[in-house]
C-alpha cells in the first residue's frame, strides 16, 4: 500500500528553483501537451525536479495544483502513470530501448494520460534508432519527458521529433542566493556555487564539504608542480584521483541515511515493493555523476589557472592556449566514460609547467 506524502507548499513547480523560463515553457504546455518534450542541460539545473513537477501537472485535473493526490503521489515519484526510466549502464542498451517501448505502449492505470520521463539520454548510443518510432508516434494517452545533459550527434533525429527547452546552468549568483535562502551562511554559500559548475544538488553537497578548499588549491597548483616527467604525472594524478574519491563522502553520508530509512521500512512492512534495487542503483548512479563532477570541477581550475597566466603575461601564448584547449578536450572526454588514470595522465604530460603566483 503506498503512503502519500503531505501536500506540498505552493503548486506543483513551487520545487523547480532558479529556473524562470522554464517553469513557464513548462505551465504553458500543460493545457495542450504533444508527445514528447527533451529538457536538454545538467540535472543538477534543475530538470529533474521540472520533469517531476511537469509529470504531476499533466496528470492533476487542475494543472498542477501542487495539493492533489495525483500531484503529492507525482512529485514523490510514486504515481503509477509517472513513470521515471533511468538507465543502469554507461549507455543505454537495447534491452533498454525494448523495455522503454514496452512502458511507452502500456495503459494508463488510473486516468487517461501516463508520462514516461526518460532520464540521461544523452547516453542513448546506438539503440536511437530503435527508439525513434516510440518516441515520434506514441500511443496518444503518453507524454515522453525526455532529459539530456547534452544533445549527441546520436541523439539529433529523436531531439528533432519534440519540443525542446533548453536549460541553462544556473548562475553561481542564483545559487548563493537560493544557499542562502535555505540558512546557509552568504560566504560559505558562495564558495560552493563557484564551484558547483551550475548545479544546485552540488551546491548542497559542496557547503559541507571540508575539503573543497584544499581540492581547488590541489589542481590550482598543479602545474607549478609539472616537470615533464613521467614520475612526477603519475604521483600528481594518484593524488588528484585521492581527493576526488574523499570528495564523495557527503554524498556517501547522505546515500547511508537514505539507506537507513529503507531498511527501517523494510522492517516494519517487509522487503516487497521496498524499492531496495532501485535505490541502490540510483545511488551508484549518483555518487559516479558526482565524481565526473568532481574532475569536471578539477579540470575547470586547472583551465582557469592556465587563462589567468595568459592574462598576466605574454610568455607561451601558444603553449597556455593549446593547455587550455587540452584541458577542454579531456573535460568533454569524460562524458565517454574514458580510463580516467590514463586521461589525466595524457592530459598532463601535454601541459606546459607555470611558474608559482608570487602573490599567494
Amino acid at each position: 500500500m503506498t503512503t502519500e506524502p503531505p501536500p506540498a507548499d505552493g503548486d506543483a513547480f513551487t520545487a523547480v528553483a532558479g529556473q524562470p523560463g522554464l517553469v513557464a515553457a513548462l505551465r504553458a504546455a500543460v493545457a495542450a501537451p504533444v508527445h514528447a518534450y527533451l529538457l536538454a542541460g545538467p540535472a543538477g539545473a534543475g530538470t529533474a525536479a521540472a520533469a517531476a513537477a511537469f509529470a504531476a501537472a499533466l496528470l492533476c485535473p487542475s494543472g498542477g495544483c501542487g495539493h492533489c493526490r495525483d500531484c503529492r503521489l507525482a512529485l514523490a515519484g510514486a504515481h503509477p502513470d509517472a513513470v521515471t526510466f533511468e538507465p543502469e549502464g554507461a549507455y543505454l542498451r537495447l534491452v533498454d530501448a525494448e523495455e522503454i517501448s514496452r512502458l511507452a505502449a502500456r495503459t494508463p492505470v488510473e486516468g487517461r494520460r501516463k508520462v514516461l520521463v526518460l532520464t540521461q539520454f544523452h547516453r542513448v548510443r546506438e539503440v536511437g534508432p530503435a527508439l525513434l518510432k516510440t518516441i515520434e508516434e506514441p500511443p496518444a494517452s503518453t507524454v515522453f519527458v525526455i532529459l539530456a545533459d547534452t544533445v549527441p550527434p546520436e541523439l539529433v533525429t529523436i531531439a528533432s521529433r519534440c519540443v525542446r527547452i533548453d536549460v541553462a546552468p544556473l548562475a553561481p549568483s542564483t545559487l548563493a542566493e537560493l544557499l542562502v535562502g535555505e540558512g546557509v551562511a552568504p560566504e560559505q554559500a558562495r564558495t560552493a556555487a563557484e564551484a558547483a559548475a551550475g548545479s544546485l544538488d552540488r551546491a548542497r553537497l559542496l557547503v559541507s564539504d571540508a575539503g573543497l578548499a584544499a581540492r581547488r588549491q590541489a589542481w590550482s597548483h598543479l602545474p607549478e608542480r609539472l616537470d615533464g616527467t613521467g614520475a612526477t604525472v603519475a604521483v600528481a594524478v594518484s593524488e588528484l584521483l585521492d581527493l576526488v574519491e574523499a570528495a564523495a563522502e557527503p554524498l556517501r553520508r547522505a546515500q547511508a541515511g537514505a539507506a537507513a530509512e529503507l531498511e527501517e521500512r523494510v522492517a516494519a512492512s517487509g522487503e516487497r515493493g521496498s524499492g531496495r534495487s532501485r535505490l541502490e542503483a540510483s545511488q551508484r548512479r549518483a555518487l559516479r555523476r558526482h565524481r565526473t563532477d568532481e574532475l569536471r570541477f578539477g579540470l575547470a581550475t586547472l583551465a582557469r589557472r592556465y587563462r589567468d597566466a595568459l592574462v598576466r603575461d605574454d610568455t607561451d601564448v601558444a603553449a597556455r592556449v593549446g593547455a587550455v584547449d587540452a584541458i577542454n578536450a579531456a573535460a568533454e572526454a569524460l562524458a565517454r566514460n574514458p580510463n580516467e588514470p590514463l586521461l589525466l595522465q595524457a592530459l598532463f604530460l601535454r601541459l606546459p609547467p607555470l611558474p608559482r603566483e608570487t602573490n599567494r
